[in-house]
């Protein structure tokens, strides 16, 4: 793979955030950076790619591309999209939002045709956003991350609620999903350490057997490929250091070994360690 030229996303006061609408361009090449990407498509024919799916967005519709997943710009007519970039750590400092990342980042097109009260919210706070961006207002950057988790409690709330088996188990046991939320929280402060299942069942209270089944039913994963998702997470975030080499990232990151690291990665990401680096934009 040939090496590309990096990207760095830098947030100009006074909003810390990236408004784009004239300069969008028409293509770009995968690549990926360590910033969410949220995108009004304002005409027709917009065509993305998020990893390894393509969408064709008509007017109205959202596309999401989360924190390091990569993405490209197929084809969009001129100034027919309006995006978005904000920094990762809107949503890492909010741990209720962390643990529910497994449901969000799956979450990339909202099609205002077939949803288009929540399509409707999300374009109309993306451009209260812009107007804000071009503004005076000495507070913009407040305001602006506030229209921002707006967005994110809107898409947390739909994640939730949409999945039939997620819903069903909230409502038989708020008790279970207070569990559960409270070790995803262990979970996120500590994967970068040599955490188990059963430490981690012990910290709230219950059998590892037990745990083990209530996680696996909430999250819809083991507490195996949990851990190794926030692992492969901020092991991409370490990637964006060129000082760190790819061993260093992979033991600063939680794994105990850099050929599980390798695996691991490559079967969460689609890339070794090394090509998803080179996509860094």
């Amino acid at each position: 793979m040939e090496k590309e030229p990096k990207e760095t996303i830098i947030f100009n006061t006074p909003s810390a955030i990236i408004v784009n609408y004239e300069e969008s361009p028409e293509t770009y090449p995968l690549h990926w950076h360590n910033a969410a990407e949220f995108t009004v498509a304002l005409k027709d024919g917009c065509k993305y790619r998020i990893n390894d799916t393509v969408y064709e967005l008509n007017t109205g519709d959202i596309l999401l591309a989360w924190p390091q997943q990569i993405h490209g710009t197929i084809r969009i007519p001129r100034n027919s999209a309006l995006f978005i970039q904000f920094p990762s750590a809107i949503l890492e400092n909010n741990l209720d939002l962390v643990s529910i990342s497994r449901f969000l980042f799956q979450c990339h097109h909202i099609s205002a045709l077939k949803e288009p009260e929540l399509a409707g919210f999300i374009r109309e706070k993306i451009e209260k956003i812009q107007d804000i961006h071009n503004s005076t207002d000495h507070f913009a950057e407040t305001r602006c991350k506030m229209l921002i988790y707006d967005i994110l409690l809107k898409l947390g709330e739909n994640v939730m609620t949409e999945n039939k088996d997620f819903s069903e188990l909230e409502e038989a046991s708020k008790t279970g999903w207070r569990y559960i939320h409270a070790a995803c929280n262990y979970i996120v402060e500590n994967f970068a350490n040599d955490i188990t299942q059963t430490e981690v069942a012990e910290y709230v209270g219950l059998s590892t057997f037990y745990f083990s089944k209530l996680f696996k039913q909430y999250m819809q994963m083991t507490f195996p490929a949990y851990l190794a998702s926030l692992r492969v997470k901020s092991a991409t975030s370490l990637l964006l250091d060129k000082s760190h080499s790819i061993t260093d990232c992979a033991f600063m990151a939680g794994f105990q070994s850099t050929t599980t690291f390798n695996k691991v990665f490559r079967d969460i990401t689609g890339y070794s360690p090394r090509d998803y680096r080179k996509l860094y934009r």
